[in-house]
């Protein structure tokens, strides 16, 4: 899946994402393992919000997404700060092809949810740990079966900017759930579709086994608490062995 009408409105409708917070949570992780500097890969960059934050903290970034569309939108933001140096890559995730190895790999809001059914998944995400270091950092993020049974569903959510609405539709199908986007933007409207999958714990814990990254902590991604059976999202730190 790759975002390429919605990249013009995606900062727009995830305004209330909390991205301070998420990077502090990334760079204590990636601190408290060692990485304090160095290569670091931002899979799945999407407009870079995490991404310029990185950099902004002293890391080399490099940007992977598939969507071109998402990639010139986060261009532009490192233009008008001002900065230069990040590295975008245009590639699937299944495919990722480094000419060397980073310290530390970060992908957050569901990326990894994209990717395919579970074989797809622990395909991506063995490439990923290809690419890293021995005892490099991998922090992850994914949707939780429960979001996907008790939240996205067969529900329909409206989101409205100041120029333009965006309906989000979902509906549960064997293969996962099928998430169409329409947006409409002066007077014109537009449309997008793609699936997001759904995996159990167990099922990421041995996809992570397969790509030999060991877990050290599992959490909710958005309380960085104790997960419960109510949380929505999963927070993943491994280390490469």
């Amino acid at each position: 899946m790759a975002y390429r009408i919605f990249a013009d409105f995606y900062d727009f409708f995830n305004e209330d994402a909390d991205y301070d917070l998420l990077s502090e949570r990334v760079l204590a992780a990636l601190r408290e393992h060692g990485v304090s500097d160095g290569i670091v890969i931002d899979l799945g960059c999407g407009t870079g919000e995490l991404t310029l934050r990185l950099a902004q903290a002293g890391y080399d970034m490099i940007g992977v997404d598939a969507s071109e569309e998402m990639l010139s939108v986060l261009q532009e933001k490192e233009f008008e700060l001002g900065m230069s140096g990040v590295l975008l890559l245009h590639q699937e995730l299944q495919t990722l092809d480094l000419y060397g190895t980073v310290r530390a790999a970060v992908s957050t809001f569901d990326t990894f949810n994209h990717i395919g059914p579970v074989d797809e998944f622990e395909r991506a995400l063995c490439r990923a740990s290809l690419f890293l270091e021995p005892g490099g950092v991998f922090v992850f993020d994914m949707n939780t079966p429960y979001k996907h049974r008790c939240i996205l569903a067969d529900n329909t959510f409206t989101l409205d900017a100041d120029d333009a609405v965006c309906v989000w539709k979902n509906h549960t199908t064997e293969e996962g759930t099928r998430i169409s986007i329409e947006i409409t933007s002066d007077g014109e409207t537009a449309d997008e579709s793609f699936f997001e999958y759904s995996y159990t714990q167990e099922q990421i814990e041995q996809a992570c086994r397969a790509a030999h990254l060991r877990i050290e902590r599992v959490c909710d991604g958005e309380t960085f608490g104790e997960l419960n059976p109510e949380s929505q999202r999963f927070f993943f730190v491994c280390i490469k062995e």
